[in-house]
């Protein structure tokens, strides 16, 4: 235990300081599921999970309140898991090793998992507590949202059987604002096979690296038009060839906007000189460029071994063709919404991939038509250059109900607890509540949380003071809801 237990509310930042303990990567969350159910059988409570690993769990009401409408809370098991360069850190074994800084909570070089681990947190709080005032419960855990909301995807409605048609998801990152609506999104990989050759006798070869970008949220902060490392460094290369593109590796997750990538270059006899000097002079144009946005931009350039095989100048040429027209950041904004992202891109990843090298992207999307043609858009490119295309069956968006029963009843308590009006937002990022929505026909959801910056990467915090008001909303709401 560490100094995040005695952080107030207790019962709240108790199990999420249990949680930082847990390893908990998308697809890999049974050490957390594992301690949910434990919890919910010292508690005596039922609980049901689908074959996917999603977990509810049944808690009753405060004595007289029986016939109250069922509410269900929700929040995901799992976490994203990014680490600073030279981080020496496991996520499948390691903990999450805190720290405080003013008055918020960090991780030290890695993703805090306060997203969705506040959020989980709380919801373990409830399931707890025997003095709280509320109604009959269902406490939902999700799995494996992280990687385009698989694991609410997935899920099997006959065997989690919600009763509730209530529901407040716990998974926003504003205080004093509540979310109503999110965008749909999917997921695009690319893939080129691998064909390899030795470096021809009398080559040089260089290897090249970029980093210190922030990265972050590619919903929550693509509209901080930070950039992509794997964009940036293609850019720069292709605007330094002819070159013979060796390897080229760089970003992570598809929902996090790449922070590192690096490429392996041959270059002919007597072209070090002048691929030097250009490829520098790209870079220092994209230091001017994103200065305002990524003042740590740092670019690197060293020996390469001639010893090792290499991609064919064929397969280099097609990958830095593709990572060259592929889009990426803010395609569109809302025309109904002032100030949100309709349609973005997120390029986010190239790596290996079966025995081909892959190109990930996430696309993101509050118009279904429009998601649709920016993956038809992606594929296109695919297809210029002879490339493998996978696609994901993605997640639809949540679309707004300004008129909510659910959405009057959360408003009428924030004014009462926090004295002010809660800011109506739709995000651009993606919620389960879309999804659940159409697992459960008549569901009415908002969802709402604490203070969380950076979430997505290694600068994730969460502020202190306004967990404790995010927690006092959410049991006023629960005491509002049952008493009519």
């Amino acid at each position: 235990m560490s100094f995040v237990s005695e952080l107030d509310p207790k019962p709240l930042w108790k199990h999420f300081d249990e949680i930082l303990a847990i390893p908990r990567p998308s697809t890999r969350e049974e050490a957390m599921r594992r301690y949910v159910i434990g919890l919910a059988e010292r508690k005596g409570l039922r609980h049901r999970q689908d074959a996917t690993g999603n977990v509810v769990v049944e808690k009753p009401a405060s004595p007289g309140l029986e016939g109250a409408p069922v509410v269900v809370l929700q929040g995901h098991l799992d976490m994203v898991t990014e680490k600073n360069e030279g981080v020496s850190h496991d996520f499948e074994r390691d903990p999450i090793v805190p720290r405080r800084e003013d008055g918020w909570v960090k991780a030290s070089g890695t993703t805090l998992g306060s997203d969705n681990g506040i959020g989980v947190a709380a919801i373990l709080a409830v399931m707890e507590a025997d003095d709280l005032v509320h109604g009959p419960l269902e406490l939902l855990f999700t799995v494996d949202e992280e990687t385009g909301l698989t694991g609410a995807v997935a899920l099997d409605p006959q065997a989690i059987a919600l009763h509730g048609r209530q529901l407040l998801n716990l998974d926003s990152e504003e205080e004093n604002t509540v979310t109503i609506g999110c965008a749909g999104g999917a997921v695009t990989r690319i893939v080129l096979p691998v064909e390899k050759a030795a470096v021809r006798p009398g080559a040089t070869v260089l290897d090249l690296r970029l980093s210190g970008l922030k990265g972050g949220h590619s919903g929550m902060e693509i509209h901080l038009q930070r950039g992509s490392s794997v964009q940036l460094l293609a850019r720069a290369l292709y605007a330094a060839g002819p070159l013979h593109l060796g390897a080229f590796q760089g970003g992570n997750k598809q929902n996090a906007l790449a922070r590192e990538a690096s490429a392996r270059v041959v270059l002919a006899p007597g072209r070090r000189e002048a691929f030097t000097a250009a490829i520098e002079k790209e870079i220092e144009a994209i230091r001017d460029e994103y200065r305002p946005v990524e003042p740590d931009l740092k670019f690197e350039i060293s020996e390469g071994s001639a010893s090792e095989a290499v991609w064919t100048e064929e397969l280099g040429r097609k990958l830095l063709l593709l990572l060259n027209v592929l889009p990426h950041g803010v395609l569109a904004m809302s025309h109904d919404i002032e100030g949100l992202v309709e349609t973005s891109v997120n390029l986010a990843a190239v790596g290996s991939w079966g025995d081909g090298v892959g190109v990930l992207l996430s696309t993101r999307s509050s118009i279904g038509s429009a998601l649709r043609a920016v993956r038809r858009r992606l594929r296109a490119c695919a297809e210029l250059v002879g490339a493998e295309v996978e696609e994901n069956e993605g997640y639809p968006a949540w679309k707004p109900n300004l008129g909510s029963p659910l959405l009057r009843r959360f408003q009428e308590v924030h004014r009462r607890v926090q004295g002010s009006e809660p800011e109506l937002k739709a995000l651009h990022a993606g919620l389960e509540c879309g999804v659940l929505g159409e697992k459960f026909p008549g569901m009415d959801t908002i969802s709402f949380g604490p203070a969380i910056e950076g979430a997505h990467s290694p600068d994730e915090r969460v502020h202190v003071d306004s967990v404790g008001r995010f927690y006092k909303l959410l049991t006023e709401t629960l005491t509002e809801l049952a008493r009519g």
